[in-house]
Parts: structure tokens; sequence; C-alpha cells
């Protein structure tokens, strides 16, 4: 218990350098709730593009394995990629066994996952790997299931690329976390000195970014999804500027190994792993089958979303295709979370707990 008791008290020092997108702020925040549905409503939404989805995965694998399968997640994207899944599971079609629990801050998943009330869960990337050190290696990443979710947005038409930063009031939330190390990464890479070049003005929450950025017609704000598009519905003349995902890529050209801008990722406990192999890889397919409906079936997802409690539908409809859902697993995830982690261990080691995981961290089936 002792040993237990230290591990949280540790997560807890860290939990302000964590990113997740169930922050208190985001617009989504609720006491944890149970994973049934509400009634979804019924009102019409615009239509709204969606990604191309990725490869389809096999058949989920067959197993007698009767063992229910504990889910944790947080509200926001991370999350959004689960309805469909949480729903064939309410409706008894699912080949695997499964309980979700969705939540809406960090710290309240985070003791959960060590005490091992969850098998697996959908956590902020940087979160995986501290909790990979201080459970020393009791965990292991199945996948990423979410890129970026920044985008730099402004009232006007003055920013088309990093380097028209130079010289603006840029209002962000996150200082001292993922977000703010990102942006870093990013100017940096465009030749921007962030201390120097620009003023960037910090705000404890994201609706403090937005009043600024009311308030002064030159500034411009860096916003995550889907507040971005909580925010439009208020103030439809708010524009996204940038996409701080693709400029993250931008910046990787050239690069023989290319990492991402990763916003979440799905751990399970090693000790479930190994007595569960076939559940497992289970609920891999059937999750990557969920994620493509998710992108392939943006109105109907967002009806899901809204019915989970996890955003509104009329916010789901429009922020599920800027939200960067995706399902990576094997090396391309290896490749894309190791650079990510590298780039915070650069800037603030505590964000990845004190060093990079070594590579049994990675799973791979």
């Amino acid at each position: 218990m002792k040993k237990i008791f230290v591990v949280m008290v540790t997560l807890c020092m860290t939990a302000g350098l964590l990113s997740g997108c169930g922050s208190k702020d985001s617009g989504t925040s609720a006491p944890a709730v149970s994973a049934t549905p509400a009634a979804a409503e019924e009102s019409p939404a615009p239509a709204a593009e969606t990604p191309e989805p990725s490869e389809s995965p096999q058949a989920p694998a067959v197993t007698d394995d009767e063992t229910v399968i504990h889910v944790g997640a947080l509200k926001g994207p991370t999350s959004m990629g689960m309805v469909k899944l949480m729903a064939d599971s309410d409706a008894g079609t699912t080949a695997g066994k499964y309980e979700f629990s969705i939540h809406g801050a960090v710290d309240e998943m985070t003791p959960k996952i060590v005490q091992g009330d969850f098998d697996i869960a959908a956590v902020p990337a940087n979160l995986a790997s501290v909790l990979y050190h201080n459970t020393k290696g009791q965990i292991s990443v199945l996948a990423v299931n979410t890129l970026g979710v920044l985008y730099i947005v402004e009232n006007g038409e003055t920013v088309r690329s990093v380097a028209d930063l130079k010289g603006k009031t840029l209002y962000a939330s996150g200082k001292g976390a993922t977000p703010e190390y990102a942006l870093n990464y990013i100017l940096k890479s465009n030749g921007l000195d962030p201390a120097k070049d620009l003023t960037i003005e910090y705000k404890s929450e994201h609706t403090e970014c937005v009043a600024a950025l009311a308030a002064d017609p030159a500034g411009v704000a860096m916003l995550p999804q889907p507040f971005v598009t909580t925010a439009q519905v208020k103030n439809p003349d708010i524009r996204v500027a940038l996409d701080l995902t693709k400029e993250w890529d931008n910046a990787q050209e050239g690069q023989e190994v290319k990492s991402s801008l990763i916003t979440g990722v799905v751990v399970a406990r090693n000790e479930f792993i190994e007595a569960h192999p076939d559940l497992v890889h289970t609920f891999l397919d059937e999750y990557h089958t969920s994620i493509d409906y998710v992108n392939g079936n943006v109105q109907d997802a967002a009806k899901l979303v809204g019915s989970y409690n996890i955003v509104p539908e009329e916010v789901a409809v429009k922020a599920l295709p800027a939200c960067n859902i995706v399902f990576m697993e094997g090396t391309e995830m290896k490749d894309a979370l190791s650079g990510y982690l590298a780039v915070l261990l650069e800037q603030n080691p505590k964000a990845v707990g004190g060093a990079l995981p070594d590579e049994t961290f990675y799973y791979s089936r």
C-alpha cells in the first residue's frame, strides 16, 4: 500500500504537466459517467467533410475468453473514436465483452489505472510515458488514437503561415504542459524565438483565450478541438488559421524517421495483456473498426458522441473531422510516438516521467 501511495503522490505532482482532451475548461468536463447513452438529439446538423478511413482491420479474433474488459477514457477526441464500439457493446454485438467508463478529467483516471481498475485506458500520450516509469514498466501503449488537436485561430485573415505569427500577441493555455512544448517546437522549427519574436500570453483556461481574442482584434489564440468548434458556434467570426498537426508534419520534412504531434494513446496493463492476449487483439480490431466508422460516418457518429454525453451532437458534427482521430499501432506507432516524446523530453523531462520509455513500452502483436 505504501508503494501505491508513493506512486499516486508522484502522479499528482506531475498532473500539471499533462494535457488531456478532458481538461476542465474544454467545454466537455463533467463527473465520471457510465457509458450508457442518453436520448440522442435529433436536430439536423450541417454537413462536414470526413477524412478517408484508415486501412480496414482484420475481423476480430474469435475467443472463448468471457472476461469483461474494463475500459476508461477521457471526454473529448480520445473517447470520440470509441463511440461505435460502445454502442455495439451496449447492443451485445461485439466479439469482446466491455465495460466503459468516461471521465471528465485526467486526475480521475490516473489512480484507477495504477490500481488496476481499468484493463485498458485512453489517455494523453505523455501520461502514458509517466505511468510507464512510475509503475516500473507495468503498462504498455497499444496504439495511438488521436494526433494533434491544437489550432491557431483569429478573427481576421492575417495569419497564413507560422512566419505570420511574428510580432503577434498569441493567447494560449497550457503553460508548462504539452501545448506549450508543441508550440515552442513548431515556432523554433520555423525560425521564430518564442521569447522574442512574438508575445505569448498564457491564460489558465481556454475561455479566457477566447475572451482575450474578442478584446484584441489583432490578436490570435491557440485552442484545442473540440473547443475551437464550441468557440466558433458562439462567435462565427473566429477563423482557423493554422493546423499545428500539419505544421508539425512540415517541420519533420527531411527527417529519416518522422514523428507526429500526438494527443492521445491507448494503454493496457501488462498483467492483463499477458493473461488475455486474445482479448487484447479483439479489442484492437474492434476499436480500429469503430474509429473507421467515426471517421467515415461523421453525422451518425456525432449522434453517438452526443448520446454518450462526450460533447453535444451539434459540436461533434463540426469538430470530428478536425479531431485527427486515427488508429496507429506497431512500428508506425512507435516511430510517431517516440519522436513526439523526445521533443517533450528536450523541453521538460518531467513531462515524460524523466526519461524516454524503453522498447518494452511499445506493444506489438
